[in-house]
Order: C-alpha cells, then structure tokens, then sequence
C-alpha cells in the first residue's frame, strides 16, 4: 500500500516539473506559433489563387399536354428532380458548353468546377461554378443553365423552364480562407513546439538537483554544497 502511494506521488510530481517546463517555456510557445500562423497566411494568399463561386438557378416543371397545371403536375415534378440534375451533369450538356465558349478543357475538367443539385420537395435546381475568374464564373453558369435547359425540354418533352436567378458576377472569393489557414498554422506550430519539449523533457536524463539523486539512483544526499557567486556567473556565461 505504501509503494502504491509512493509511485502515485511520484507521477504527480513528474506531471507538475511538465507543466512548470511548458510555462517556462511559454514564450517559445507562443513565438512559434505566431510565426508558423504568419507562414500560413503569407503562403496562403502567395501560392492559393482565389476562387470565386457565381450561382444560377432554373424552375423546372413537368407539365401535362393539358393548359391546366394539376397538382399530378407538381408530385410528378418533384419526383423527377433527380432526373433534371442528371441531365444538367449530362456529357452532352457538357460538350455543347464547351463547344459553345471555346473552352480548352475536357468535360471532367469542366464538371470539376460545377455543383448542380435540388433542394427536397422543390422543382428548382441550382448550377454553382467556381471558378478563378469572376466573370468568367458567371459566362460559364449562364451558360450551363441555357444548355441544359433546352437539353431538359427535349429529353423530358416539357415546355416550362423558366429563369428564377440569373448568374451573379462575385465580388468576393470564397477561397481560400486565409484566418482559417492561419489558425491551423498557428495550432500546429504550438504542437510540433511543446512536442520537441516534451521528447526533450523525457530524453534528458541529467542528474541537475539532489531530488533526481533520490529518485533516479534512490541514493539520499546528506547535504548541498552551494555554488560559489564566481561559479555562478561562469555557469551564466557558459549559457549564454
């Protein structure tokens, strides 16, 4: 029972020269992070180009042959809203894009930069494009809706596809985001810092003070010779 409390104290002691190590070491901490949060940043906007996301967006109704607009019309439009993302995702929607703006690049390319999905139980589907160039975001949405409603009318045979939003020109990126890349910089500059202490901390096994006699060696001291003033000031020279 005795040597059961005697290791506990032991490892509550180890736990307490830890976190006295870490504040001692507190101004390295905090230095690098700081300075891993300003490498971030400065990589962040130097080698991240930018991206701007333009969205537009097209109501989609699956209506009968019959003038009068039903509630069938409505259930069955919902039902089919899948269907109208897939034929905006269509390879054909894709190639007419790209033939109808002189793009050079292939259909996964352009898909890369296009989002298109429906909200639940409605008829309207949104095309989102991210791209470097703002304007050119909003010339290529555009675009993509255009085609892809007349691809929607021709396979679905319906007549009733309307503009609900038109694609915006952004004014401001949506990426990437320089505070969240400086907070993470930041967090793993104070881990790797209180990592190498810590390996330090453990590795050093330097006999500095009768305790670590004691306690590494289980050899009691009798008494502490203290240092000299002239050993003292050698002792901070050698430090420095």
């Amino acid at each position: 029972m005795g040597k059961k409390q005697q290791k506990n104290y032991e490892i509550e002691i180890n736990v307490g020269e830890i976190v006295t190590l870490l504040l001692k070491k507190i101004k390295w901490i905090i230095l690098a992070g700081v300075l891993c949060a300003s490498i971030a940043v400065v990589a962040t906007k130097v080698f991240i180009t930018p991206q701007y996301q333009s969205v537009t967006k097209m109501y989609v109704l699956a209506q009968q042959e019959s003038d009068t607009l039903t509630t069938s019309d409505i259930q069955m439009s919902s039902y089919v809203a899948k269907d109208y993302v897939d034929l905006v995702k269509s390879r054909t929607v894709a190639e007419n894009v790209i033939e109808k703006l002189h793009l050079e690049m292939s259909v996964e390319e352009l898909w890369g930069k296009i989002t298109v999905y429906t909200q639940p139980d409605t008829r309207i589907v949104t095309i989102v494009v991210t791209d470097e160039d703002p304007e050119h975001a909003c010339e290529l949405a555009d675009t993509v809706r255009e085609v892809s409603a007349e691809q929607i009318k021709n396979v679905m045979k319906s007549q009733t596809v309307t503009v609900v939003d038109k694609a915006n020109v952004p004014t401001y990126p949506i990426g990437p985001n320089v505070r969240k890349n400086g907070m993470i910089g930041g967090a793993f500059g104070v881990c790797v810092t209180i990592l190498g202490i810590l390996i330090w901390y453990f590795a050093n096994d330097t006999i500095r003070t009768a305790d670590d006699m004691e306690k590494y060696l289980s050899i009691s001291t009798l008494g502490v010779i203290p240092m000299s003033s002239t050993e003292k000031k050698k002792k901070k020279a050698r430090r420095r």
